[in-house]
C-alpha cells in the first residue's frame, strides 16, 4: 500500500519507491542477506548479536564472523581489520538499542563505519527493530540519513512496538540491490496481505499511535530501572552496561560462570533468562545472560532476580 510505504518512509528519512513490506523483520532480513552474498561467503556481525540473525546468515549458508563492541558500538578500528582480513561484503548491525544489550552506536562513530564499508565495497545491513523502544530520549536517525552511496540498507518492523502477531515491517535500499531483494520477496511469500497492511496503516497514523509510544516508553523504563535496582541489592558481583533503550539487559556473570547451567538453575527458580551462548558466534571468556522485562510487572522484578541469585549462587 503507497501509504504504509510513505509512512515508513518518512520514520526513516527515505524515498517511497525504495521502500518494500515485508511480513516482519525476520523475512526482510532473510531477504537481504540472502540477496547480498553468495552461500560460503563471510558476513561481518557486530558481537553480541541478535540470535535470529546469526540463524539466518548459518540456514544461508553464510559465515559469520564476529566483530566485537563497547558502550559505544561497533569498534571502527576491528571492523577495519576485519573488512581487510575476510574480504567480507556485508556487515550486519543494531545501531539503535542492539539487541541483547541496549547500546547505540556513537555519533562520532557513525562516519568511520560508512568509511569501513565505503573502502571494502560493502553493504551495511541495519537491523532497526528498536526504533520506538526507546526509554525517553529520541532514537538517533537511521544510518540511511548519513549514506551517500546506497550502501545502507535498512530493515524495520512494528512487531515489537505493536504485537508479537503484527508480523510486518519494510526494506529500505536503494540502486539495483532493491530488485534483487524484491525478487527474492516475491519469490518467498509474493506479498503481505492488504487486511493487514491496513491494519497497520490505521494503527500508526490514528490518533493513539503518539499516546502509545509514551506509554510503552514509560513502561520499559520503570521496568528497566527496577531491575538496574534488585540487581544492586541482589547481584552485585555482577556487571552491566544501562541499556539506552529496548527491553532487554546484558548481565556479566562472574568470572568461570557457565551461562547454561545458570539458565538451567535459573528455570528450576522459576525464572526464565536467555544464556548468553546464543549471542555470540564464537567461544567468549565471560559468561552473560540476557534479561528480558517485555514480559514482567516491575512490582515481580525483586522477586524474579531473588531467585535468578540463587541460581548465580
Amino acid at each position: 500500500m503507497p501509504e504504509l510505504r510513505s509512512w515508513f518512509a518518512q520514520q526513516l528519512g527515505a524515498e517511497r519507491d525504495d521502500v518494500l513490506i515485508t511480513p516482519g523483520g525476520q523475512g526482510a532480513l532473510s531477504s537481504v542477506l540472502r540477496a547480498l552474498a553468495p552461500a560460503g561467503s563471510p558476513v561481518l556481525v557486530a558481537v553480541p548479536c541478535y540470535p535470529g540473525a546469526i540463524a539466518l546468515l548459518r540456514s544461508a549458508g553464510l559465515v559469520p564472523v564476529p566483530v566485537p563492541t563497547d558502550a559505544d558500538g561497533v569498534r571502527p578500528e576491528l571492523l577495519e581489520r576485519a573488512f581487510a582480513t575476510t574480504g567480507a561484503r556485508a556487515l550486519y548491525v543494531q545501531p539503535t538499542y542492539a539487541n541483547p544489550d541496549g547500546q547505540v552506536l556513537a555519533p562520532e562513530r557513525r562516519r568511520p563505519l560508512l568509511e569501513c564499508a565505503a573502502a571494502a565495497g560493502a553493504f551495511v545491513v541495519e537491523d532497526d527493530y528498536a526504533r520506538w523502544l526507546g526509554h525517553g530520549a529520541s532514537a538517533p536517525p537511521s544510518l540511511l540519513r548519513d549514506d551517500t552511496e546506497g550502501r545502507v540498507i535498512t530493515v524495520n518492523s512494528l512487531t515489537k512496538v505493536a504485537a508479537s502477531s503484527l508480523r510486518i515491517g519494510c526494506v529500505v535500499a536503494r540502486g539495483p540491490v532493491l530488485q534483487r531483494i524484491a525478487g527474492l520477496r516475491m519469490v518467498d511469500d509474493l506479498f503481505v496481505a492488504r487486511p493487514l497492511q491496513e491494519t497497520a496503516v490505521e494503527f500508526v497514523t490514528g490518533s493513539g499511535w503518539s499516546a502509545h509510544l509514551r506509554t510503552l516508553s514509560t513502561a520499559l523504563r520503570e521496568r528497566t530501572a527496577a531491575l538496574r535496582t534488585a540487581l544492586a541489592r541482589h547481584l552485585p558481583q555482577c556487571s552491566y552496561l544501562p541499556p539506552k533503550g529496548g527491553f532487554s539487559l546484558w548481565l556479566q556473570l562472574p568470572r568461570g560462570s557457565d551461562g547454561d547451567e545458570v539458565t538451567a538453575r535459573a528455570l528450576a527458580e522459576g525464572v526464565t533468562v536467555g544464556s548468553g551462548r546464543h549471542h555470540a558466534t564464537a567461544e567468549d571468556d565471560t559468561a552473560h545472560l540476557r534479561l528480558v522485562v517485555s514480559a514482567i510487572e516491575a512490582h515481580h522484578v525483586d522477586e524474579a532476580v531473588q531467585r535468578l541469585a540463587r541460581a548465580v549462587g
